[in-house]
């Protein structure tokens, strides 16, 4: 792990949460893959003292290559590029040339639109987007922002910071070119292969993870392991260069021996095993939820070729919508109230009926924070999942949030489905 990097997200909407972060995960895996190692993502708001406290901190701490997103549009607020160039030493100056080809997609894109422009603030705009620091490489524009490759002023010490856009799709667009920059070319010149592996647990506490760590941890020197556990599952991401191969094996026995009826994935996520599942078998899936709201049926749908797959989901919250749109029986209804096993098991059928699927999924619960009863509490859920080799189904209690009540149970559902199609440990 030879090549560092650092990375500033800039933002007061990322700051504030308003808009989530994406831009640094995605460079850290893409960083990753290159075999450069990700020091620090630092997530600074639209002030320019805390941008530039980031780019010492980040430029200060041995890092090879500084990367900036965000910043970069035409309002006062988008202040990266002036502050990155005041930071490396090297003024700025329009680049006429530039300045046309901003001109020009912006005309495009009004165009194409329909805005209505201030010819005079247009301008204005294009021309602050066209200021290129002295000794910087310009990265073509994806969207109306071009990136830059802002060398240290000479005589100075320190990294070359990439500065690229801010909105997820241009800065991925803007990838392939910055990497070919000579300057961050020869920044990450010292990379060297940096593997990364995923283990995945269904119910096992972390508690008893780290009892089985400790005890191979003079076995595994060489590896740098993280743990996560989010909505029941229990994901161990090991980072290792190859010399570490060996280490990572031994890990890989290990936590196969103590947790082998747990363990049900050395990779894919349970998303991936339900839709390689379905796709192996050419079989489809209807879905009847209530209480996730449709959040199984985005699940399911968001990978690409969902459609081969997935026939469709009704979100079922009404008794009426229960009884009319997926057949639940009002005897069912009735006799154990919408919150039940029974209703569960009838929104599967009923799904798989009405969508002619070969697997139905039904979801019924109490979100919260109110509806609960003594009987039923809060987090009361109940899933049903059946195909053509039969069913199983799943009751429990939650504890949370209503937003973690409802995102742990579209968990459950997939697991239920994974549990159904390819086994390994019950939901």
């Amino acid at each position: 792990m030879a090549a560092r990097a650092g990375i500033v997200v800039t933002g007061t909407e990322v700051l504030t949460g308003r808009v989530a972060d994406r831009n640094g995960p995605w460079l850290a895996e893409a960083l990753r893959a290159r075999g450069v190692d990700v020091g620090s993502v630092v997530v600074v708001g639209d002030r320019p003292e805390d941008l530039r406290a980031a780019l010492a901190f980040l430029a200060g701490g041995g890092t090879d290559l500084v990367i900036t997103t965000g910043g970069l549009g035409p309002t006062a607020d988008d202040l990266t590029a002036a502050l990155v160039a005041d930071f490396q030493g090297r003024p700025s100056a329009l680049d006429p040339d530039l300045e046309q080809r901003i001109a020009a997609v912006v005309a495009r894109l009004s165009a194409r639109r329909g805005w209505r422009m201030d010819p005079a603030a247009t301008a204005a705009g294009v021309a602050k987007q066209a200021q290129v620091p002295a000794g910087a490489t310009v990265l073509e524009p994806v969207g109306t922002a071009p990136g830059l490759v802002v060398p240290v002023a000479e005589g100075r010490s320190g990294p070359p910071v990439l500065v690229l856009p801010g909105p997820p799709s241009e800065l991925q667009g803007m990838w392939p070119a910055a990497l070919a920059a000579e300057p961050v070319h020869r920044a990450l010149a010292g990379a060297t292969e940096l593997r990364q592996s995923t283990l995945r647990l269904w119910g096992t506490p972390e508690s008893e993870l780290a009892a089985s760590l400790r005890r191979v941890d003079d076995e595994v020197g060489g590896l740098e392991i993280t743990t996560c556990l989010r909505d029941g599952e229990l994901e161990i991401v090991t980072r290792y260069g190859p010399d570490a191969e060996p280490a990572h094996q031994r890990l890989v026995q290990a936590v196969t021996a103590d947790f082998g009826d747990t363990l049900f994935s050395d990779g894919p996520t349970v998303d991936e095993l339900v839709a390689a599942a379905l796709d192996e078998r050419g079989w489809t899936v209807g879905i009847g939820e209530s209480c996730t709201g449709g959040l199984l049926t985005a699940r399911l749908t968001a990978p690409a070729g969902s459609s081969a797959r997935v026939l469709g989901g009704v979100a079922a919250y009404a008794d009426s919508a229960k009884t009319q749109l997926l057949d639940v029986p009002v005897s069912t209804l009735a006799a154990g109230g919408a919150v039940s096993a029974e209703v569960a098991a009838a929104l599967a059928q009923g799904a798989r009926q009405r969508f002619a699927a070969d697997v139905g999924v039904g979801v019924t619960g109490i979100a919260g924070p109110g509806g609960g009863t003594a009987e039923k509490p809060v987090g009361s859920v109940h899933l049903a999942a059946v195909g053509p080799d039969g069913a199983v189904a799943r009751s429990l209690s939650l504890l949370g949030s209503r937003e973690a009540v409802r995102q742990r149970t579209t968990t459950l559902a997939l697991h239920l489905l994974r549990q159904l199609l390819v086994g390994g440990p019950p939901a």
